[in-house]
């Protein structure tokens, strides 16, 4: 069973441009519920202290969480739940936590008593969609006291330079991926392959999770499946350090004729048409 989400609370606010088609909004409206509707996920709260018949915690030592996926970690309707989340985080030392926010601002004052330099288990992590964003998050990020730090670049939305940040040696990753569920703002290659560059310039391990639903390259457009944006996106070998692995191209996604299996795919049918190489 795989352990590497932790939504401990459920449902968000926009925040800005990046939120405009956000995933979480769509899937909610898929379900008939409203993506602003916040509550405290009550059977998955303590999801990390959780134990089998046998005394073992499920999630197990050496485990990473992605924190806060359908939400945001630093949101302000869930203040009143942080502190005991940060005390299940402090039980389980063994566990890395990925936190990522929207809400740089507002980290400082919602970090742990005991934070100090930072948590050895706790990486801290901001989103930016544009170079506007950049600019605004990733300072805030830079001038806080923390152990690991890192930004994802999702939906990636504008052409960015985050050479003045990488030189710093404080990012440890770098993540980027395209719009996709409701959204259709492309993503260029040429944004990804700049990033790309600057990653491989300081030695920052980058990593290109998805093209986005909505993918130009060359003055080519291409729209692709939710199913296959991931192997594109590896196809591409912009992967630092580099993946040389062998992708082969597939006709037609295997999956996505079944909406379950892609998450509610806006693409499903148009495979034959999109699932191309890119390469």
């Amino acid at each position: 069973m795989s352990h590497d989400t932790w939504n401990p609370w459920h449902g968000c606010r926009k925040y800005s441009e990046g939120c405009d088609h956000c995933y979480m909004y769509y899937l909610d409206n898929q379900r008939g519920k409203s993506g602003e509707e916040i509550y405290r996920v009550k059977t998955n709260f303590n999801k990390p202290l959780k134990k089998d018949r046998q005394g073992h915690f499920h999630i197990k030592s050496g485990e990473s969480l992605r924190v806060c996926m359908t939400s945001d970690f630093f949101l302000e309707e869930a203040d009143a739940w942080r502190d005991d989340v940060w005390n299940i985080m402090r039980q389980r030392p063994d566990v890395h936590f990925w936190l990522l926010t929207k809400r740089a601002y507002r980290i400082r004052a919602c970090l742990p008593w005991d934070w100090l330099d930072g948590w050895d288990h706790v990486s801290l992590n901001v989103t930016v969609e544009n170079q506007k964003r950049a600019e605004e998050r990733l300072p805030i990020l830079l001038n806080l006291p923390a152990k690991h730090k890192g930004v994802m670049v999702a939906p990636f939305l504008g052409k960015v330079d985050l050479s003045p940040y990488l030189a710093t040696g404080q990012l440890e990753t770098v993540l980027a991926e395209g719009e996709n569920y409701d959204g259709q703002r492309p993503l260029y290659y040429e944004w990804v392959k700049a990033l790309y560059d600057q990653c491989a310039r300081y030695r920052v391990p980058f990593s290109f999770l998805g093209t986005g639903n909505v993918f130009i390259k060359d003055g080519k457009t291409y729209k692709i499946c939710k199913a296959y944006q991931h192997v594109q996106a590896l196809r591409s070998r912009l992967q630092y350090p580099a993946d040389n692995r062998d992708y082969p191209v597939q006709k037609r996604c295997a999956t996505c004729h079944l909406q379950n299996s892609c998450n509610g795919c806006r693409w499903c049918g148009k495979c034959g048409s999109v699932a191309r190489s890119m390469k």
